[in-house]
């Protein structure tokens, strides 16, 4: 099962150095019944990025609570066995955790298909976005435009073996 993991920067360091991304019970998101019936879509490609998509809010609540980390969301993708990420039941009424998971056991940075973080160049609007959070939140309309601002900025792809240019310790490091 493909689930999405989200990070930070500092994180992802963690996990390189580490060589897991934590042991479980593990955040993740992914395609859960939940997610089909509030996506309202049968494409499973469509269902990845909106799981991707939840991942990517829940790494900005990381970044709101860690004021130090640079403002660049990380989600990573990793495949873990069948029977190891369930939906918490007791969640699943609630809005705000559509698509998430929980990942028993230890979830090994080698089983990573692919990380996706923000350019820098979408910094500025993640930081605003990550500051206006808990006024979104409360139910303040413009603090959530700010937030959905972050979502115009894709995260960017990129291969598992970039990961040591993407948290400094690649060459010229």
């Amino acid at each position: 099962m493909r689930v999405y993991v989200p990070l930070t920067l500092p994180g992802l360091a963690e996990a390189y150095k580490t060589g897991e991304l934590g042991a479980g019970p593990l955040v993740a998101y992914a395609v859960t019944p939940a997610l089909r019936e509030w996506y309202l879509s049968d494409d499973m490609e469509e269902l990845e990025y909106a799981a991707l998509s939840r991942a990517a809010l829940a790494s900005l609540r990381l970044l709101a609570a860690d004021p130090d980390a640079p403002r660049r969301r990380v989600v990573v993708a990793v495949d873990v066995p069948d029977g190891t990420a369930a939906a918490d039941p007791d969640r699943r009424l609630d809005p705000a955790a559509v698509g998430e998971v929980r990942v028993t056991g230890t979830v090994r940075l080698a089983k990573a298909a692919a990380v996706h973080v923000d350019l820098d160049d979408a910094e500025a609007v993640v930081s605003a976005a990550a500051e206006a959070l808990p006024a979104a939140d409360a139910g303040d309309d413009d603090a959530q435009f700010v937030v959905d601002g972050a979502e115009d900025h894709e995260l960017l792809w990129y291969a598992t073996q970039e990961i040591p240019n993407l948290v400094g310790f690649g060459e010229g490091s």
